[in-house]
């Protein structure tokens, strides 16, 4: 196999729209959440959504694979608009991978147990193939000698990078990130943020809310910096960081960079 040929999954269709919200608008009561949000990802980009609390971030994350629904426009993943419910809907998050603040791993399986079962159950692979990748997976984030634990046995940074290898194990199209590092301790953040990075160089394509400026300006392709439900603007690392041009992100950065 040439080098060519190797990367060639990686960089198969780069550049095509991937997941695209068209004029989506949402609503919790009186609370507009989302205000003619229009975005398109294209495949193996990553984008970095930042903002101040309550800007709509995580509600934007969650409507791609439906944990929200919205009550406007559209949303399309790989040309297809998601599904409403049922089978349908279930095909769709094995698409999309998700990782969340709180590890939601299945405290009474192992590690392992944790990995396989999304393989085994939706995708129907046979268990010995299912066991071989997750522990490929977990050795990949770096915690391949804890397979056969618990998940309380392991620390917070631990247990985030086994839901990571957990959501790459259904080889999704797209990984979701909501805020993935914000409940861990500062010397475990820099663990997860470096097997993010990892996942970004080999082509991933990944959306990620979070609060650090860090990964958004070394991994990011594009920032989208989101307030009070709308898109207030988006460019890359180095023009929003060096050259905010709302003053909403003026006002942001100068209060977290001062920090």
């Amino acid at each position: 196999m040439t080098a060519q040929q190797e990367t060639a999954p990686v960089s198969a269709g780069r550049g095509e729209p991937l997941v695209v919200l068209s004029d989506v608008q949402k609503h919790f009561g009186q609370l507009h959440a989302l205000k003619d949000i229009e975005l398109t990802v294209t495949r193996g980009e990553v984008v970095v959504v930042i903002g101040p609390s309550g800007s709509g971030k995580s509600t934007l994350c969650r409507t791609i694979n439906r944990l929200e629904t919205i009550d406007e426009g559209t949303i399309t993943l790989d040309g297809q608009p998601l599904p409403q419910e049922g089978k349908a809907l279930a095909a769709l998050r094995a698409e999309v991978g998700m990782v969340f603040q709180s590890f939601n791993l299945f405290a009474h399986k192992t590690i392992l147990e944790n990995v396989t079962l999304g393989p085994i159950k939706v995708r129907g692979m046979k268990k010995e193939a299912a066991d071989t990748k997750a522990r490929e997976l977990l050795e990949r984030v770096g915690v391949g000698h804890q397979a056969e634990k618990y998940p309380a046995q392991l620390s917070g940074g631990q247990q985030q990078r086994v839901a990571i290898a957990r959501a790459l194990a259904m080889e999704p199209k797209v990984m979701l990130f909501d805020e993935p590092t914000s409940a861990l301790d500062p010397e475990m953040i820099k663990e997860v943020l470096d097997v993010m990075v990892d996942l970004a160089e080999q082509g991933m394509t990944m959306i990620v809310v979070t609060h650090e400026m860090g990964f958004a300006r070394t991994a990011a392709d594009r920032v989208v910096f989101m307030a009070d439900g709308a898109i207030v603007e988006e460019g890359t690392p180095e023009e929003f960081f060096t050259n905010p041009k709302s003053d909403r992100a003026k006002d942001f950065l100068g209060k977290i960079l001062k920090h």
